[in-house]
């Protein structure tokens, strides 16, 4: 059986023909991966793995991480890597009659945004307790899927740019993964400012 399904690949890469490769992993063994993945506790490597990789698909360091900018544009400092908005940090003059007709401006390292809901900045991320160092799994979850400060269900929303309505999405999974993977970074002491409504814009 195997001899023949090499064969046929060899006659169908012979005559440019696209086939969907076969593996010998079955459904149950596929279900067993996952399962183990949500099982697994917070330190396991597997499940930081995954996190690690979601967290750098996903673009986590646009927002939530400081920059440089050099040669190639704007390059990652890796000390502060999830740090969010510096929080001695400076932002470029707004001219608040534009963002009050509707424009969006980011600033020069991405960490914080203003808009028609005022100004917002990256928020620390990494393991220290000025991120999320203290905070449960369920915190985690409960901020990415309801778009709430800290995870906690009496504060305010999450503001934009985050787009904590697309990652809601993510199945728990892959939400404990990327909280596994946070817990593992560098601690950085850093408290961004807090946001400010439209209305204190000059």
């Amino acid at each position: 059986m195997f001899r023949s399904i090499r064969i046929t690949i060899a006659i169908a890469a012979v005559a440019g023909v696209t086939i969907v490769a076969c593996t010998n992993t079955t459904a149950s063994e596929k279900t067993a991966t996952s399962s183990e993945i949500a099982a697994a506790p917070l330190d396991s490597s597997a499940l930081v793995k995954r996190g690690d990789y979601l967290v750098n698909a996903m673009g986590c360091d646009d927002c939530h991480s400081p920059k440089t900018f050099g040669p190639q544009g704007p390059q990652l400092i890796q000390e502060l890597r999830f740090s969010g908005f510096p929080q001695d940090g400076k932002l470029p003059p707004i001219d608040a009659e534009q963002v009050k007709k509707g424009w969006t401006l980011m600033s020069p390292d991405l960490t914080s945004a203003v808009g028609p809901w005022g100004v917002s900045y990256g928020a620390n991320i990494t393991s220290d307790e000025t991120g999320i160092g203290n905070w449960t799994e369920e915190q985690f979850l409960n901020a990415i899927k309801k778009g709430k400060y800290k995870g906690l269900d009496n504060s305010r929303p999450l503001l934009p740019p985050m787009p904590w309505f697309v990652y809601k999405n993510l199945n728990d999974e892959d939400l404990r993964a990327i909280f596994a993977y946070l817990k593992t970074t560098k601690p950085v002491k850093n408290v961004p400012p807090s946001p400010k409504p439209i209305s204190e814009l000059n």
